[in-house]
């Protein structure tokens, strides 16, 4: 996917799901619709084979320049505009897990970046432009002994894949505050802009709670149960059209959600409420508990917590006033994918 393509005037397309008409910003490849949160592709913006054009946007004046090797960008959108309502647990995913690794493991407050909707720094709103500045800071100059987290809490969806590199013929995305008009961010442009960058001996964690957030990164290995000794392995999943979707020597792991296919639920609640999302809260609660386990491990412990539900019950300013664990984005059980093949059940997270 061309994530580029000439600019021109807006453009009008009907949703392919709900049929309402949408305005694509121009350049946009893509619309995200607010009604229904599917994704369409914009009619003219390429079709076929294409090769992936990363922006490289100048550097935000709001984020600043950090040496320190752990860095992190960490983004949660309640989307207050979006018809259906807006999401509630986002704000506080994010907030949770910057108490997590600065009180952890050992984060800089300086090398993080927070981008949220309730920001009044518009250079620290999550939009689509101020996303693609963000990743571009958080892999740039990377090198040997870097350690670097990205975070989402959103909105996900998919949209009509076009150079045949998904194996279900499905494109997934990320949809920042403005996607309603500007688009989201598709897996291709994800994976060329923090996956592909990593060099030897830097490594990448992401942790993503959104509705077809499953392979969002378009990493080539696999967690999956063994059916015969119930083991967890790797299994990789090579492109149907060949591409190279690893890193440049460095690792990159996903930790994400799988949605069953089912649609994004409903989740304004009737009356404000301090909650947090699902996903974010079992990653966060297995740490706690098992500091030091194997990526295997915390695989386990996070679907066990999903499963278990129950309210939250996390250390710190802010997980100890959150009331309400809400599963916001409809994933029915934790996932993991890799960039590569390694002991899931011997190393050991280290961030």
């Amino acid at each position: 996917m061309n994530c580029g393509g000439s600019r021109g005037p807006a453009a009008t397309v009907r949703c392919r799901e709900c049929h309402t008409n949408l305005t694509a910003a121009p350049g946009a490849r893509a619309v995200h619709c607010m009604q229904c949160n599917c994704g369409t592709r914009v009619p003219g913006s390429g079709s076929g084979r294409q090769v992936v054009v990363v922006p490289h946007p100048g550097p935000n004046p709001g984020f600043g320049v950090c040496r320190s090797k752990k860095r992190a960008v960490l983004i949660g959108i309640k989307y207050t505009s979006r018809r259906a309502g807006e999401l509630r647990g986002p704000i506080n995913d994010v907030k949770c897990m910057k108490h997590l690794l600065t009180t952890r493991f050992g984060f800089p407050c300086e090398g993080i970046i927070v981008l949220t909707d309730e920001e009044t720094n518009k250079c620290r709103l999550p939009t689509k432009e101020n996303i693609r500045m963000a990743m571009h800071w958080l892999v740039q100059g990377c090198s040997n002994g870097d350690s670097l987290v990205f975070q989402f809490s959103g909105i996900g969806t998919q949209v009509p894949d076009e150079d045949g590199d998904e194996r279900d013929c499905m494109d997934e995305a990320l949809c920042p505050m403005d996607s309603f008009h500007q688009g989201p961010i598709l897996d291709d442009e994800i994976n060329a802009a923090i996956v592909r960058p990593l060099v030897h001996g830097a490594k990448l964690h992401a942790l993503v709670d959104a509705h077809h957030s499953a392979t969002v990164l378009d990493l080539p290995y696999q967690c999956v149960t063994s059916k015969t000794t119930g083991c967890l392995n790797w299994v990789k999943q090579p492109t149907p059209n060949g591409a190279c979707k690893g890193t440049s020597g460095g690792r990159a792991v996903l930790i994400s959600g799988s949605s069953g296919g089912k649609k994004m639920p409903a989740n304004t609640l009737p009356e404000p409420c301090a909650t947090m999302g699902a996903l974010t809260h079992s990653f966060i609660k297995a740490l706690e508990c098992e500091p030091h386990a194997s990526y295997g491990r915390l695989l386990t412990s996070m679907r066990t917590i999903m499963r278990q539900g129950g309210p939250c019950s996390l250390p710190g300013p802010v997980g100890s006033s959150v009331r309400k664990v809400t599963n916001f984005s409809g994933v029915e059980a934790p996932c993991m994918s890799s960039s590569e093949n390694f002991g899931i059940d011997c190393e050991k997270l280290c961030i």
